[in-house]
């Protein structure tokens, strides 16, 4: 902790002067799954994660029952883990114990990160979206969760955006907290170096992998996050 208040006002040239803190681990990529994962996905998966590292994959499908959305999770599943890559569930508390995943990730409307914890045990990764929000992101990690997310930091077609934040909320919790924090929306590799200098822990990336060669787009980020 330092003596910066938390809720004080962020001032907009913080991230510039922002270092980052050699002690935290570098930034690590953080794949989240486009909405139809079936027919070959699992072969891009397996695929993505050969071609450098990855740290999480998120399960994320909309619209399915739990019957169908633990088949098509399965298979992936086994994927991480013969690559040593979290498995992270959306938005779903119940599917993610129901197909044993490394964890779950949090919206606002999914539940509280100490009803994951019962459920999931000591030992599962909870996220929560924060959107924009310094008291959003402190009440999470007041709940125990084991990271927070903000975005969209750009323009994305991933999901309807309705929160913009300035790259100074990741500088501002990097100094603050030690609870890693995810940077999400619209993030390539070509405009990902901005987050990583102003504090990201991961980068949350769908589209630019998954929209093109997802081997090709893992090195790419591989080679911004070093």
């Amino acid at each position: 902790m330092t003596d910066i208040d938390p809720l004080g006002p962020l001032d907009p040239n913080f991230a510039a002067r922002f270092t980052r803190d050699i002690r935290r681990p570098p930034c690590q990529l953080y794949l989240i799954s486009p909405l139809d994962v079936g027919g070959t996905f699992p072969d891009r998966l397996a695929r993505a994660l050969e071609a450098g590292p990855v740290a999480a994959f998120q399960f994320r499908v909309k619209d399915v029952d739990q019957h169908e959305a633990t088949r098509l999770g399965e298979p992936l599943r086994a994927i991480c883990a013969a690559h040593d890559v979290a498995f992270i569930v959306n938005d779903s508390i119940s599917l993610a114990k129901r197909l044993e995943a490394d964890g779950v990730h949090l919206g606002q409307e999914d539940g509280d990160p100490r009803e994951a914890r019962s459920v999931l045990g000591p030992n599962a990764q909870i996220g929560v979206t924060c959107h924009d929000s310094r008291h959003l992101a402190m009440e999470a990690g007041e709940a125990g969760a084991d990271y927070v997310a903000f975005g969209a930091f750009y323009p994305t077609t991933t999901k309807a955006v309705s929160h913009v934040p300035d790259p100074v909320i990741l500088s501002w919790w990097a100094t603050v907290f030690e609870v890693p924090c995810v940077a999400i929306g619209g993030i390539t590799p070509a405009n990902a170096a901005p987050l990583i200098a102003a504090g990201a822990d991961f980068l949350a990336v769908s589209h630019a992998v998954w929209g093109g060669d997802e081997a090709a787009a893992v090195k790419a980020f591989g080679a911004v996050l070093g």
